[in-house]
């Protein structure tokens, strides 16, 4: 048998809503079988900074061609490893 959903509270900030989640349960809220999954298909990818050790000389010759492609080196660097995992 269904229960009566409760309506959701108007909340004055993203603060009070996020401590009025953490005390209530959704489901008294929210019918989660009519939910339907959501794209975001403009999201830019979250990014982490790594440190990488590389013989100078092979640095060299990557800032040689990212030069040549008229390109960043890490940007470089990003799309030959995007294109070997895809080759995998």
């Amino acid at each position: 048998m269904n229960k009566p959903l409760k309506p959701i509270p108007k909340f004055r900030s993203e603060a009070a809503e996020r401590k009025f989640w953490e005390t209530h349960d959704s489901t008294d809220y929210v019918d989660w079988s009519k939910a339907k999954r959501a794209r975001f298909p403009n999201l830019k990818l979250s990014t982490t900074a790594i440190s990488l050790r590389l013989p100078q000389g092979t640095l060299d010759r990557i800032k040689v061609a990212a030069n040549k492609r008229d390109m960043p080196y890490q940007s470089l660097i990003k799309s030959w490893l995007e294109e070997k995992l895809k080759a995998e």
